[in-house]
């Protein structure tokens, strides 16, 4: 009871409700809530930390930038903060105005990411080869697949369609999609070199994925989260992608403080822990079932496999490769 009525306490003024609001559509950064509430950030920092200490809010830091979003776990400020969030008025003036320049925010980061996939298409597979070996990576994923039978595959922000290219020859159909044209491009024609015919490329968004319901058998993120406005929602909208047997693999980078990557690569997040791909499966109604790390000079790379649960199902297998 203490508890709830701490939470209560934190969550009654006319700004921390504001925040909840903006923060129930994804995490955001101190510096972007500034923006959207106009007020000063020692004012909202000090709204956050309240917000943050009563529970409602998780906090986190990665390099320069601080993240907040809403406590996702499963306990009961996260009900009573999720509840806050869905009874805030539709209609409230304050609330209209913070998400409209909330969706300013989106459109500004959007933007930018366009401006850099376009400038970097050309040269992506050797981006994102930077730091670390990626055909390494890749021997891994295909090793985790076995000799499953597989229909359908789906590459979500398939990029140069690298993907569609190395799995092609162990599934019957394969669908990458992407919000980059130029991206679109350059996976056709690498499709097209290599005769690959059973694969195709989509113009197509990762929280609103071109494919019925359950009709997926693998979903793949390789090297795509980091970018996302809001992974949780990119994962849950895979889920409901997959079939009962489907499979979930993410591929990304472990926590790193490299800036650059943020600065000249448009990355949103500095990598992800274990914990929070976990919680992020858990609550699209999937079971992370192994975890690969692969340890490099600067960065560490893993690979997460998630399925949706049955009744006797495995404990979590990690991993780490030298």
């Amino acid at each position: 009871m203490d508890a709830l009525l701490a939470a209560l306490r934190a969550a009654g003024e006319p700004t921390r409700i504001r925040i909840l609001g903006l923060l129930g559509h994804g995490e955001l950064t101190v510096s972007e809530l500034t923006h959207i509430l106009r007020q000063s950030q020692p004012r909202v920092s000090r709204h956050l930390k309240l917000l943050t200490e009563a529970g409602l809010l998780n906090r986190f830091r990665e390099g320069t930038w601080v993240f907040y979003r809403l406590v996702d776990d499963d306990g009961k400020t996260a009900t009573l903060a999720r509840t806050l969030v869905d009874l805030i008025p539709e209609d409230d003036a304050d609330h209209t105005r913070d998400l409209d320049r909330l969706a300013e925010v989106k459109e500004l980061r959007a933007e930018k990411a366009a401006a850099y996939f376009s400038a970097n298409a050309g040269n992506w597979d050797k981006v994102r080869s930077l730091y670390v070996e990626e055909k390494e990576v890749e021997r891994e994923l295909l090793s985790q697949i076995g000799d499953r039978e597989i229909e359908d595959f789906l590459d979500v922000g398939t990029g140069t369609g690298r993907m569609l290219e190395i799995f092609a020859p162990y599934i019957n159909r394969g669908l990458g999609i992407d919000l980059s044209h130029e991206m679109l491009s350059m996976a056709r024609s690498n499709l097209s070199d290599k005769k690959i015919t059973n694969c195709q490329v989509r113009h197509g968004d990762m929280y609103a994925l071109p494919v019925d319901d359950g009709s997926q058998d693998i979903v793949i993120f390789h090297q795509v989260l980091h970018y996302a406005d809001d992974p949780q929602d990119a994962l849950s909208e895979a889920a409901r992608a997959l079939r009962k047997t489907g499979t979930l693999i993410i591929v990304d980078f472990a926590p790193h403080d490299l800036e650059i990557l943020r600065e000249e690569h448009a990355h949103r997040r500095l990598g992800f822990r274990d914990e929070e791909i976990i919680n992020w499966s858990r609550s699209a109604g999937l079971k992370i079932e192994d975890i690969t790390h692969f340890d490099g000079a600067e960065l560490t790379a893993t690979i997460w496999r998630a399925v949706k649960p049955g009744p006797r199902h495995a404990k979590t297998k990690l991993a780490v490769v030298q």
